[in-house]
This record gives structure tokens, sequence and C-alpha cells, in this order.
């Protein structure tokens, strides 16, 4: 059989192989050392931080970005040596990665009109150290200024992209919001948002992901809806709080123990949800795990309870008890989100606390009909209730060791005895004077309810 003459031997050089081979490979060779590496188009950044300034002057708006360069993908980059920024090349490709990673997905409002006809003023390639964004002066002096020297040596992975983009407007006084869907820059996105409105203070916004549309200045009724919006969803995405509720109705599913019951918790987590709100819960760290841990507790004992058998005389006053310890987990949803209310504080409060009613209402709305179709037709009620009860109970026992696990791992240290002590123990007192007094007033509705159910019968 014949032997190929491609075939290797031990001892052959490189001149005894064929001439095409040899230049073939000389070739491959050559363009590997001639031509520049490029940065995978398709590895997306585990965390990206984005730096924003909005700013409306005179007829302009400007909005100003710094974004990792690295987030920037499916753009091919040119290097030089290990991976380093060859920079003569690379400041033509900038506004380009700009505009479509960056302009394309924001859309800047004035009132209700969309604008459009983003122009890139400035673009370039910043250093990781550079502290230029620490305001927005300096900021832009530093983006509409030289960019780097072309000898600097700088990995792509580590580069940062600073854009300074402008919007026609009609007026600097008007009322503006974004839009920011940058989410896609990263696996995990966190964004710092600055708007300096024209002779007013700084506000500044901070999220995580895609906020949807902010108003960078509110109208009261945008906040009240904004909150209104995130309290009902708050109540449809926490399972807690639903197990909660339906815990609480399941043996008292007729319409006056309801207003009693009801009442009572959406008194007590609407004082305590505007107390921590307004500064008057506790600040230590080992506070919200408390509160998690007692939000489970309250889920295992209102359902002993229902398999014992409630009275509505105790149950009342049980959802107002647990009502304030739920308040306070409502707060904790809400505390990110009231830098989106503006200078309507009390209004997103309301809004919020407007919100988690509806979800409850909705949620009940569901779960009542329900309950009586399953207890009528499927099981009987008294054993019905012990079977739900008992589920409920089983779910939240396991939530309360995992949350008692994480509350464990922090220090309590004994307080001082000083001015700020002294003022949260006023601010302590405070709060249980209201408690008192809307226990009062729910004395006093009961005992109307109990009058009318005893007329009745």
């Amino acid at each position: 059989m014949q032997r190929s003459h491609f075939t290797p031997h031990i001892g052959h050089s490189l001149e005894g192989r064929p001439k095409r081979l040899r230049w073939s490979v000389l070739l491959a060779a050559g363009l590997v050392l001639a031509t520049p590496s490029a940065p995978s188009a398709h590895e997306i950044p585990a965390r990206v931080t984005i730096l924003a300034f909005v700013k409306p002057e005179g007829h302009k708006l400007h909005l100003l970005v710094r974004v990792p360069l690295e987030a920037m993908r499916d753009m091919q980059y040119p290097l030089h040596g290990a991976s380093y920024l060859n920079f003569p090349g690379i400041d033509s490709l900038v506004p380009d990665a700009a505009r479509t990673w960056i302009a394309n997905q924001v859309d800047v409002y004035e009132g209700t009109t969309k604008l459009a006809n983003a122009q890139i003023i400035a673009a370039h390639v910043a250093l990781p150290s550079d502290r230029s964004f620490e305001n927005y002066e300096s900021a832009v002096t530093h983006v509409t200024g030289p960019g780097l020297p072309s000898t600097t040596e700088l990995a792509w992975q580590q580069a940062m992209i600073d854009v300074l983009f402008e919007y026609p407007i009609s007026s600097d006084s008007s009322r503006f919001s974004i839009n920011p869907a940058l989410a896609r820059l990263g696996v995990r996105t966190n964004t710092i948002l600055r708007f300096i409105p024209a002779g007013g203070a700084e506000r500044a916004f901070e999220y995580s992901g895609d906020p949807g549309l902010v108003h960078l200045d509110p109208r009261w009724s945008q906040a009240l809806w904004r909150f209104i919006q995130l309290g009902f969803a708050h109540i449809l995405d926490g399972i807690d709080h639903l197990l909660f509720i339906v815990c609480l109705v399941i043996p008292f599913r007729r319409i006056r123990p309801l207003i009693a019951i009801i009442t009572s918790f959406t008194v007590a987590h609407s004082i305590t949800l505007f107390a921590s709100a307004l500064g008057f819960a506790p600040s230590a760290l080992w506070f919200p795990p408390l509160i998690e841990v007692l939000i489970a507790l309250s889920i295992v004992y209102m359902a002993f309870e229902n398999i014992v058998g409630p009275k509505l005389e105790r149950r009342w006053l049980i959802a107002f008890a647990f009502g304030l310890v739920h308040g306070f987990g409502f707060s904790f949803a809400l505390r990110e989100s009231l830098q989106f209310a503006g200078t309507h504080l009390v209004t997103s409060l309301l809004g919020f606390n407007i919100g988690v009613e509806l979800g409850q209402l909705a949620c009940l709305l569901v779960a009542i009909p329900l309950l009586n179709a399953l207890f009528k037709y499927v099981v009987a009620e008294r054993m019905g209730t012990i079977l739900l009860s008992a589920l409920v109970a089983h779910t939240a026992w396991h939530w309360m060791l995992e949350r008692w696990v994480v509350l464990r791992q922090f220090n309590f240290q004994r307080p001082v005895f000083d001015a700020a002590f002294a003022a949260g123990a006023m601010r302590g007192i405070i709060l249980l004077l209201v408690l008192a007094g809307a226990l009062w007033l729910l004395f006093g509705v009961y005992n109307k309810l109990n009058t009318r159910n005893g007329a009745d019968s």
C-alpha cells in the first residue's frame, strides 16, 4: 500500500516537507502574531455599576453616563499586547458603542413627550481610578476634555466609558422622567442616578435592574399612583403576608367578623408602617431579621389557634398585635422605594398603604369564595380548617427556623444611655400613645358590632 507523502517521520526536518505546507505554517504564524486580539463578545459581566447625571439647562437636557467598557458586548475593540486597548483605534468606536448600548436603551420624557434626537457631545475612555463622577461639574469637565494619551496601558476589562448626551427641550423648568432600561449590561446592575433640577437641590436615586419609568420630579398624583402599585404588588408577592391573612379569616368569613378583624389588622400595620418610614423604628441591624422571625411566628400562632378553636373577641386583638409586626415588614419593602417619592413623602406612604389594602381585599375576594366552596362540597368546615391550618403551620414553622438561624448571627449589645437613646425612648413613648389611642377606638368599634349582633339575634 502506498504511503502518503504527508505522513510525518521522526527526524524529518521542516525542509523535508513540501513547500506548500511550509508556507502555510509560516503564513498562519504570521497572522496570529500580526492580528490584535479582541474581547469575547458573549461574556456578560456579573456585576455592573452605572453612574449617571441628568441636568436640564436652558433648552438642553444633559445626560451624563459612565459604564464599564466590558458591559458593551458584541463590539470588536482594537487591542495590542496582552489585551490592552489600542487608543488610536478605540476612540472612533466609543460613540457607536454608546449609542447602541446606552442611548437606544434610555427613554427621556419632558412631561408626556418623549425626547428624541439625542446627540453625543463627547465620549471618552476613562481609567477605573478616575474620580471625576463625584459631582456633575467635574464629570462634565472630564468628559469634554482631552482623552487619555495614546501611550496609556489599560486593559479593556478595566476601562470605563464616559458619555455626554444632549436632548433638545422646551424649558428646563418642565417635569422630566426617564426610563433607563440598562439591566442587560450585566447579570446584576446597580445604578446611581442623580437629578439636578434647574434652581433646585440634587436628588439621588439608587436602584438595581430596570426601575421602569422614574419621575425625577413627580407630581403628587404620580407619586400616589406609583406607590399604590408598589403596595399592591408587595402583597401579591409576599406569600407570608397572604398566608397570615388567609389564616385570619378561615374561621370568620361573615361580614361583621371580617370588618372587626381586617380593620384591626389594617389600623395596626398602618401605624407601624408610617412610624417606621418617619424614623420611629429601631435602626439596629438585628431589627429587620427579628421582624421576619416574628412574622413567621404570627402565622404559626394563628394556624394553631384555628386548630384549637378561635374566638372573635380574641381574634381581633391578636390581629392588632401581629398587625404591628407586619407593618414593620411592609416598611422594609418600602424603604428603597421612598427615593421615588420626590417631595411627597406622606402622599407616597398613603399610596403604598392603599395598595396594600387593595391587595388584601383582592386576596379575600378570591380566598373566601374558594373556602366556602371547599367546605360546602369537599370537606366539612371543621376538618377543612384543621387540615389547611396544619399545612400553613408546617410551612411557616420552617420559615421561622430558617429566619431564626439568620437572626442568631447578629450581636445584641446593651444600649448606651446617651442623648440618642433618650431621643429614641421619646419616639417610643409617642408611638405607644398612638397605639393606646388606636386600641381605644377599636374597642369602641368592636363593642358596637357586638351590640348590633345581640340586637339581630
